[in-house]
């Protein structure tokens, strides 16, 4: 099997791939529209990311492809409908990025609380002005979350490890889920009045 990458991947997913036997890897990272179309016929697989444009036109050069994978969550850039009518197999990880994505949100949580930026520039500045950068604790706040999918399922979480109340509003999401996650429902306009922190 002949795997062309077109964009960037974590070196622990190319060490997964190119551990396997009988795969031959092609990473070609920045391909325009016309190289992709000029190259796509020599490929069993392709794996994208969000750049890499999977139109119509290059699922109908792409004579020997048999899957398309996609790193992450949406599949905007690929044309589903194309692909299934040639029978190609097109595979997202939605939860690849979940952790990661609501890690990145609580650290820009903390460091939003703690006046991190600030302090940091300060440092450098050769400066440290202890009284302005005393910051808020996150415990007894009140974090409001709007969606309450898989990130906002993490996120809040982790503001429960930190003592946050959590406000919800997500029209999709049942009571009984809400009760079980230890979360308050509410609706949008009440989220935003009663939060201290947004996300």
């Amino acid at each position: 099997m002949k795997i062309l990458i077109t964009e960037s991947l974590s070196p622990e997913g190319m060490a997964i791939i190119k551990k396997e036997k009988d795969i031959q890897v092609e990473e070609r990272i920045g391909l325009s529209k016309g190289e992709l179309l000029k190259i796509i016929p020599r490929y069993d697989a392709l794996i994208v990311r969000s750049q890499t444009k999977v139109t119509g036109e290059v699922i109908e050069r792409a004579s020997r492809l048999k899957v398309i994978g996609r790193p992450g969550v949406g599949l905007d850039n690929v044309d589903v409908e194309a692909a299934t009518k040639r029978g190609i197999i097109v595979m997202n990880t939605p939860e690849g990025n979940t952790i990661s994505t609501a890690e990145l949100t609580f650290g820009l949580l903390l460091s939003i609380a703690r006046n991190i930026p600030s302090a940091v520039n300060s440092v450098k500045m050769r400066k440290w002005e202890r009284g302005r950068f005393v910051g808020r604790e996150l415990y007894n706040k009140t974090l409001g979350i709007i969606g309450l999918g898989r990130i906002g399922a993490e996120v809040a979480r982790r503001a429960l490890s930190f003592g946050m109340r959590i406000l919800v509003y997500d029209p999709y999401v049942s009571s009984e889920r809400a009760k079980k996650m230890e979360v308050q429902l509410v609706e949008l306009k009440e989220l935003l009045s009663r939060s201290d922190y947004i996300t």
